[in-house]
């Protein structure tokens, strides 16, 4: 018996590092990138900086907060992932609470035609044709209407919505609910873990894509932040953020801004207002993710 619960005992232990080490090496690189965003350029050329900036400054930051196209960035990049995931999930919810429906006629179909769709694709010169001829190049509409229905998502919302019991939609309808009215005012308001979470997952998508953008837009005033970001990895980034001859001469003399350090900036100001949001929907993941998936 004592030997059982010391090996339990150990066991745990043993569990607990091998935790501490994993969340140390995952959240280790996200670390050292903010610490080099606070560091002097030129000093994070020297090497050694690991846990604490060796010359603390805020310029990395000040040079790319002042480039417009970051402020135009963030505006394009904010107004897509709100309206994005807004449409999103309330066309997903509607497209699934039909597919949940038993007296629908031909459900069957239509739910082979849906799951069809995540394991094949045109490809991407068919998908750049078809978004040419539906006037959607160039366009804030391509970040919205492309992915206005979410198949994976409808799968999780529909057996969600499957497993809300009968007799509450029985009494809206005894009510003189139809349809609408019974899932807006009855199957939505309990949905509310799993369209949190399906959000969540929605607005991260949103948030993250650069993609789509390197394709269809050409438009200066229509790029978000994570695709100028990605263009700035990409290109000469003295030259991408340091655009007027008056900076660009201040960076010579002063020799405190890297390729390394201003990347690193902007990566962390891209990614800041998506870690804000993450906490006050966590608790859902759970309850959302296996509530909507624990039977088919």
């Amino acid at each position: 018996m004592m030997k059982t619960a010391m090996d339990d005992r150990i066991f745990q232990i043993l569990v607990h590092i091998a935790l501490a080490l994993l969340a140390f090496v995952t959240f280790y690189p996200f670390w050292n990138a903010l610490v080099v965003s606070f560091n002097e350029g030129m000093d994070t050329t020297l090497g050694g900086i690991t846990f604490w900036p060796r010359k603390f400054t805020f310029e990395n930051y000040g040079y790319v907060l002042k480039d417009s196209r970051i402020l135009t960035g963030f505006g394009i990049s904010i107004a897509r992932t709100i309206s994005g995931t807004l449409l999103t999930i309330a066309g997903t919810a509607i497209f699934a609470y039909g597919m949940s429906r038993k007296e629908l006629i031909g459900r069957r179909y239509y739910m082979i035609f849906a799951i069809i769709t995540l394991y094949f694709g045109g490809g991407l010169i068919p998908t750049y044709i078809l978004i040419r001829g539906l006037g959607m190049f160039n366009t804030f509409w391509v970040y919205i209407i492309p992915s206005i229905i979410s198949v994976w998502s409808m799968i999780i919302f529909r057996t969600f919505f499957r497993e809300i019991p009968a007799g509450l939609e029985d009494a809206a309808r005894i009510d003189g609910c139809g349809y609408w009215g019974t899932f807006l005012r009855v199957v939505l308001p309990l949905s509310g873990p799993v369209v949190a979470t399906l959000a969540l997952f929605t607005a991260i998508a949103h948030w993250n894509d650069w993609f789509v953008a390197s394709i269809y837009i050409n438009n200066e005033h229509l790029i978000p932040v994570q695709t100028l970001l990605k263009r700035t990895i990409d290109s000469n980034i003295s030259r991408e953020l340091v655009s007027d001859s008056a900076a660009a001469s201040f960076v010579a003399k002063t020799q405190t801004y890297t390729t390394k350090s201003l990347i690193m900036a902007t990566m962390m100001v891209t990614t800041f207002p998506i870690i804000i949001v993450y906490p006050f929907l966590q608790r859902f993941f759970v309850k959302g993710v296996l509530v909507g998936s624990l039977k088919e």
